[in-house]
């Protein structure tokens, strides 16, 4: 009997079977970006990334909420949360300070908005691109985990109706925070699980 794998090793990475066997493209239209409103804290951040987004202050400071502006100018772009981690700013206890509203109640990112109008080179927050997986650093290795939450169940049906997995969806986060090489060695990874275990 083959032994049942319980992950991927990729170079110094342990890897989430669920990247591999779960289908995932977000549904915009459905969730309305609710990833960017939802939870007790704000999106994790390296302090390179913190001194980026004091920088591009300037750039994004009219997108911004109000209320976003008077939280960032008493208490800046980030924090130390409960757990240790570097993050951003939180308006009334939910959103990002970096987030803005576009048609419908739709919500966007001010970073990834100036980025796509060529106002910025910073796409956005590494652990942004990367939602839903997160990234935790062990003693010799980075886990990659797939964080399952309710209001990203309408992209889990829509990536199974188009046939799309997790990891194939989040490709250019992939490539952005680890490089070709590894996303390459990924790649076949997955190949090689699927053809054996299916998924």
């Amino acid at each position: 009997m083959t032994e049942e794998i319980e992950m991927l090793q990729i170079k110094d990475t342990l890897v989430s079977l669920d990247i591999v066997e779960r289908f995932f493209i977000c549904d915009l239209d459905k969730c309305l970006g609710e990833c960017c409103i939802e939870g007790d804290a704000g999106a994790p951040i390296t302090e390179q990334e913190y001194d980026k987004l004091k920088e591009i202050l300037p750039i994004v400071w009219h997108d911004l909420m109000p209320q976003a502006r008077e939280v960032i100018a008493e208490r800046g772009v980030g924090y130390v949360d409960e757990e240790g981690d570097l993050v951003t700013q939180i308006v009334d206890g939910r959103n990002c300070v970096f987030t803005c509203y576009g048609e419908g109640g739709m919500c966007q990112c001010a970073i990834e908005k100036a980025y796509r109008a060529g106002r910025t080179d910073f796409y956005k927050p590494i652990s942004c691109h990367l939602y839903p997986l997160r990234l935790q650093q062990l003693s010799h290795y980075v886990a990659v985990n797939y964080h399952r939450w309710k209001i990203c169940k309408a992209a889990e049906v829509l990536g199974r109706a188009k046939g799309v997995r997790v990891y194939q969806f989040l490709k250019e986060p992939l490539v952005r925070r680890f490089g070709e090489d590894w996303y390459a060695e990924l790649e076949e990874a997955c190949r090689l699980y699927l053809e054996e275990y299916g998924g």
